[in-house]
């Protein structure tokens, strides 16, 4: 299968994790890096698929903050983004990613004004920098779960879980827009597939049940 030649149509759903909510202040770096809340603190009835999800009383009227882990205060956070030379962070924090084999890791999470960042805390390795001009879509389902998946065309696919998704998406979509001048198309779904690796394809499918949502990842 030519991974990066395939073109997909993408459906979608998801299921639940619990995660921590943490707020860390925005602050402009010396260095010429600037922290600072998405959308000027956009609530999430205002994102960009209000209506469409099934949403929790706690998300509605919920404040964007955008930088969650201090990325200011992270020597190696900012090495990177200053080799990189993005100016703008946009949204950091910690989520889970699933790898191909289906496990979940602890990475960080954090989106410039260019790209998508996925790091690993405990190592302090960058594991991957994704341009925001090489993301082609989004896929969440229609119930209240944290799963998102990224679609990259041109290289594997993304598969995470965060409390934060609805800020992650609106994020995403202003930044694709403001760097690509398109506006990142986000589907939903009761399931969709998405490329785990370039030969691996994989199905998420999403069913509510008495006291949240079930998810189940199938290898296609």
């Amino acid at each position: 299968m030519d991974r990066f030649n395939l073109q997909r149509r993408v459906k979608m759903n998801e299921s639940k994790y619990a995660f921590a909510d943490e707020e860390q202040s925005q602050n402009d770096d010396a260095q010429g890096t600037r922290m600072r809340p998405s959308a000027s603190n956009v609530t999430e009835d205002q994102e960009p698929f209000m209506g469409v999800k099934v949403r929790r009383k706690a998300s509605f009227h919920r404040q964007f903050n955008g930088d969650y882990i201090d990325v200011r205060s992270n020597p190696y956070l900012m090495k990177i983004l200053r080799k990189q030379g993005d100016k703008e962070v946009l949204f950091a924090d910690k989520v889970l990613k699933f790898t191909s084999t289906g496990k979940m890791k602890r990475r960080i999470l954090m989106i410039t004004d260019f790209a998508i960042y996925i790091v690993d805390p405990e190592a302090d390795a960058l594991k991957r920098r994704i341009a925001l001009a090489a993301v082609e879509k989004m896929c969440l389902s229609e119930l209240s779960d944290n799963f998102f998946a990224v679609i990259i065309p041109t290289e594997y696919d993304l598969l995470m879980a965060s409390t934060r998704k609805t800020e992650i998406v609106t994020v995403l979509v202003e930044a694709t827009k403001s760097a690509s001048d398109y506006e990142l198309e986000v589907c939903f779904g009761n399931s969709f597939e998405y490329n785990a690796d370039a030969e691996l394809v994989k199905e998420v499918q999403f069913e509510e049940v008495e006291g949240g949502v079930k998810t189940r990842i199938l290898r296609k």
